[in-house]
Formats: C-alpha cells, sequence, structure tokens
C-alpha cells in the first residue's frame, strides 16, 4: 500500500473521530466548504513555492496539498478509489481529446 492509499484510510478512519482528539476530525466536522477553503490555501502556497524555487519548500507544501485534497474529498464521501478510477479511465486519451469530450 502506497503513503498516500495509507494516509486516504488514515483520514477515512478519523471521519468519526472527536474533533478534539484529532486534527483530521476537527477539520471535517467544520463541513466541505470550510476543508475547500483549507485545500486552496495550501495549493496556493504551493503555487508560490513553485515560483520560488525551494525544492524542499514545494515538497512540504505538495505533500499538505495532497492531505488536504483527500480531506476535501473525504468530506464529499469521493474516495481514493474513486479518483484512481477515474485517472485508469482517462488513461491513454490526449488531454485535447478528452477537454474536447466534456
Amino acid at each position: 500500500m502506497s503513503a498516500l492509499a495509507r494516509l486516504a484510510a488514515t483520514i477515512a478512519e478519523r471521519k468519526g473521530a472527536a474533533p478534539d482528539q484529532s486534527w483530521t476530525a476537527k477539520l471535517l466536522s467544520k463541513g466541505p466548504a470550510k476543508c475547500a477553503e483549507k485545500f486552496g490555501e495550501e495549493a496556493i502556497e504551493a503555487v508560490i513555492e513553485a515560483v520560488s524555487g525551494d525544492r524542499d519548500a514545494l515538497t512540504r507544501e505538495a505533500a499538505d496539498v495532497l492531505y488536504h485534497l483527500l480531506v476535501m474529498l473525504a468530506a464529499r464521501d469521493v474516495t481514493l478509489a474513486d479518483v484512481e478510477a477515474e485517472l485508469t479511465r482517462r488513461e491513454g486519451t490526449s488531454g485535447i481529446a478528452e477537454k474536447a469530450a466534456r
């Protein structure tokens, strides 16, 4: 199991935890909109680090983005497996062709 899959499983487990005992549970208790807001903040921080050229800082921010993306997905009952299935469906399709099909 990959680190990302383990993280997704941990987030799923924490979904029912007490908000005062888990940062993930606390975020989820605030609802999908707050989870999306936090994801957006982390994405902006990653963009800033990508522009600055600090590889280590970008790596840290990218990890934060992935965590908050998984939390946001969990808030809407979308699993990592759901996202992986969509990526598999798109595999081998040109990005241009995929966008035209939408």
